[in-house]
């Protein structure tokens, strides 16, 4: 994939590209998480060199970067998994292999997202929704059924007291709370499907995630 587009960016437009990252974007690629989770983020956490490698020899098509002016200022990373196994409640670890990928089935017939990450001097220029359009344009090109990943709910702690992570979810959905991840998704098409307990350590959302799908519309059309 490669395309050109423009964005604003505090008011100004801006020439990004939008393409699929490879081995000599390693550095590029970290230091987009190093921006994105400073310290006292675990930088144990960021993407590793190994887990880069593994994506772009893997599943090359759902490796994308964007970048401005030759910097890479964000990026969201997918495998291909059998569609059964995105359904249910299952953990981050396990469905993406830690990150690694090795899991990759290329007779999948869903596309799971394992990241997506922008730097913040983007994040308010569409730069998220515009890897995420990309990313449902893979799973067009590719005849998938349908794209899956788990969002955090970072809101939800707050109101953890008063309504379970359904709850929770439904009413974010109905517009009656706002959680900043799960109204992003919902704004790119993503629709809730179930959630997860235990999905990734993380305290805002009580450890659990929203299980979202954008569906192909042409994939029957395809499979005729």
């Amino acid at each position: 994939m490669h395309k050109e587009l423009i964005v604003y960016v505090s008011g100004k437009p801006e020439r990004i590209v939008i393409r699929n990252y490879t081995r000599d974007d390693l550095q590029g690629m970290i230091a987009i998480q190093q921006q994105s989770f400073p310290p006292p983020f675990p930088s144990e956490l960021w993407w590793n060199e190994l887990q880069l490698l593994e994506h772009v020899a893997r599943f090359p098509e759902g490796a994308l970067c964007a970048e401005a002016d030759g910097r890479l200022i964000g990026s969201m990373t997918g495998l291909l998994v059998d569609g059964t196994a995105a359904v249910g409640n299952h953990s981050w670890e396990e469905i993406t292999d830690g990150g690694y990928i090795r899991n990759h089935n290329p007779a999948g017939d869903t596309l799971y997202v394992v990241d997506l990450c922008v730097i913040p001097a983007y994040r308010k220029a569409g730069i998220g929704k515009w890897l995420m359009q990309s990313m449902f344009e893979v799973v067009v090109h590719l005849g998938l059924n349908r794209l899956v990943g788990g969002g955090r709910m970072p809101g939800y702690h707050r109101y953890a007291n008063e309504a379970t992570a359904q709850q929770y979810l439904d009413r974010v959905v109905a517009g009656e709370w706002h959680d900043p991840v799960i109204t992003f998704l919902l704004r790119c098409g993503r629709m809730p499907v179930g959630v997860a307990q235990h999905y990734l350590e993380d305290e805002e959302s009580c450890h659990y995630a929203a299980i979202m799908e954008w569906r192909n519309p042409f994939a029957t059309m395809r499979r005729q």
